[in-house]
């Protein structure tokens, strides 16, 4: 049972999923709506029971349809500062940063907003029916939780470049082309593509894949060396009981049973 209002919970088989409850208005991210995927992520992250967390919208419509415009509508520079902030340190960066993988589940339009929370996810399945886009300079302003940054890094300045000042949607099939999602599927095959690569990720060393998202999370940090974080993070794995593990059960010829120790 979900103790939230705008969102839906459950897990099943290690798998967290978190849908954003708002259909009636696209799935828009509001202040409240941000605050309990805040508390969402970071229970989930605390679960022993959560593996992983696949995020996704309400309905067939959008996955997120931006941000709530009319809350900030009367805003100065101030509160739009404190907006973005407040935005990047509770969200956006706390599931790029998530020690456990999480999917972005995009089931309809993700523009503003809802694109940037899909780009913080660590992978991206998208229906063939997605459309996405930044479509903030329509709005006079400019993507605000992370869009200028983390699309560059996804799909180049010049592809960026000309989504961010075009404000247009893209298709889940160019969106696929662009490096933007990892696979485009049918509508009714979404969840399940999205669990199985979950499944298939959850089936590897817990301790390895934190490991992995730190030292691939490095390589965008200007003030991280990614390779020595990626040195650091090899040589701690041998002393782990899931190396051990793995070890034994590749020469012993079996499924490893990792326990994340």
């Amino acid at each position: 049972m979900s103790m939230f209002e705008n969102l839906l919970t459950h897990t099943d088989n290690r798998i967290h999923h978190i849908i954003i409850n708002r259909a009636g208005k696209m799935n828009a991210l509001n202040r409240n709506t941000l605050a309990e995927l805040h508390t969402a992520v970071y229970d989930a992250l605390n679960s022993n029971q959560v593996g992983g967390i696949i995020i996704t919208g309400a309905g067939e419509k959008a996955f997120v349809a931006g941000a709530d415009i009319a809350e900030f509508a009367s805003f100065d520079s101030t509160k739009g500062e404190q907006l973005a902030r407040h935005g990047h340190r509770t969200v956006f960066n706390m599931i790029e940063n998530s020690s456990k993988p999480i999917i972005a589940a995009i089931n309809g339009f993700a523009l503003g907003g809802g694109l940037e929370l899909a780009l913080a996810c660590h992978i991206r399945v998208a229906s063939n029916n997605a459309k996405m886009g930044l479509p903030e300079v329509s709005l006079g302003l400019i993507p605000g939780y992370g869009g200028t940054q983390r699309l560059t890094r996804l799909v180049g300045r010049g592809r960026a470049l000309e989504m961010i000042l075009t404000g247009d949607m893209i298709s889940a099939e160019d969106a696929h082309a662009y490096g933007l999602v990892n696979h485009v599927t049918a509508p009714e095959e979404l969840l399940p593509a999205a669990e199985a690569i979950m499944n298939r990720i959850l089936s590897r060393a817990p301790l390895a894949l934190t490991a992995a998202i730190e030292a691939v999370n490095a390589s965008t940090q200007n003030n991280i060396d990614g390779f020595e974080t990626e040195i650091e993070k090899f040589a701690r794995s041998f002393d782990t009981e899931d190396f051990k593990e793995g070890v034994a059960a590749f020469l012993e010829k079996r499924k490893p049973n990792f326990q994340g120790k």
